[in-house]
C-alpha cells in the first residue's frame, strides 16, 4: 500500500470520527437564522451580509466563514465568487427545505438535541442486552421512552412536537400533490400518533368529505387545537385500541425507526 493510499485512508477515518461536526454546524446555522437571512436577501448573500443580519460578533466573522465553508462543502449552501471577489453564499435545493412557509427547520433542534444525541452513546451496550430488556436506544440511555420523557419535560415535548409537525406537514403536502387520488374514496380516516393534527388538518382541508380523527397520547391531545371542524381528537394508546375508520394513517418515520425499536422483529 502506497503512502498516498494511507493518507487517503487516514482522511476517511477522520471524516467518520468528526462527522458530528457537520450536524452541529447545521444546528448552528439554523439557530443563527442563516438560511432565513439568505432567503430574505433573495437567495444569495455575502459573508458580511450574513454576519450583519444574524448579529454575529465582528471578531467571530472569520469563524463564521469556516462554518459557511464547511456547510458549502457538505451541500447545504452554495459558494461562488462575487464581482468584487467576495464570497457569495446561496441556498441549495437541500437548504430550501429549511426556509419558507412549510419547512423542516424545527427538525434540527430535535434530531441534534442532547437527549437524542446522547442516546447513541449506548449503541454498544444495546447490542449486548436481551431485546426485551434493552428496548430502544433512548430507553436504555434515559430509562424511559422519548414519549414518556416528553410527557414530563415540557421543553423536550415542544421540540419533539414541532419537529413531527413540520415533518408531517411537508410529507402530506407532497403526498396529496402526487398521490391525492388515494384519499378520494374514503369517508373516514384515523391518524395514529397524529400529534397535534397538523397532517390530518391538511387532509381535511384538501378532502372536506373525509371525517378525520387524530389518535395520540393524553398529554399530546390535551394541548391540541383543531382549526378544522372536521378533525376530532381522541386520547388513547394505539397499542390498546384504534377508532374504527375506512383507513388508518401511520407515518413510519425516523422517530419510530431510530429511537422506538423494541426488538419485536426478533420474535
Amino acid at each position: 500500500m502506497s503512502p498516498q493510499d494511507l493518507l487517503v485512508a487516514l482522511s476517511e477515518l477522520q471524516n467518520h470520527l468528526l462527522g458530528y461536526v457537520k450536524s452541529m454546524a447545521l444546528k448552528c446555522a439554523v439557530d443563527l437564522g442563516i438560511p432565513d437571512a439568505i432567503h430574505r436577501r433573495g437567495g444569495v448573500a455575502t459573508l458580511a451580509d450574513i454576519a450583519t443580519d444574524t448579529k454575529v460578533h465582528p471578531a467571530k466573522v472569520p469563524d463564521l466563514q469556516r462554518i459557511m465553508q464547511l456547510l458549502s462543502t457538505s451541500g447545504i449552501f452554495s459558494n461562488t465568487a462575487g464581482e468584487d471577489g467576495a464570497e457569495v453564499y446561496g441556498l441549495t435545493t437541500a437548504c430550501r427545505f429549511l426556509v419558507g412557509r412549510c419547512n423542516l427547520s424545527p427538525m434540527v433542534p430535535f434530531l441534534v438535541s442532547p437527549l437524542v444525541v446522547s442516546s447513541f452513546f449506548s449503541i454498544s451496550d444495546w447490542f449486548k442486552k436481551e431485546p426485551a430488556a434493552a428496548g430502544s436506544l433512548f430507553e436504555l440511555a434515559h430509562g424511559c421512552s422519548q414519549w414518556e420523557t416528553a410527557s414530563k419535560d415540557a421543553g423536550f415535548n415542544r421540540v419533539l412536537e414541532d419537529s413531527m409537525t413540520a415533518d408531517s406537514q411537508l410529507f402530506l403536502e407532497v403526498i396529496i400533490l402526487d398521490k391525492g387520488r388515494i384519499f378520494r374514496g374514503l369517508s373516514s380516516l384515523v391518524d395514529v400518533g397524529g400529534g397535534h393534527g397538523a397532517a390530518t388538518q391538511i387532509i381535511a382541508r384538501a378532502f372536506p368529505h373525509i371525517k378525520c380523527t387524530v389518535l395520540d397520547l393524553p398529554h399530546v391531545v390535551s394541548q391540541a387545537t383543531a382549526s378544522d371542524a372536521n378533525v376530532h381528537f381522541v386520547a388513547g394508546d394505539m397499542f390498546g385500541s384504534i377508532p374504527s375508520a375506512d383507513a388508518i394513517l401511520l407515518k413510519v418515520s425516523i422517530y419510530v425507526m431510530s429511537f422506538w425499536y423494541t426488538g419485536q422483529s426478533s420474535h
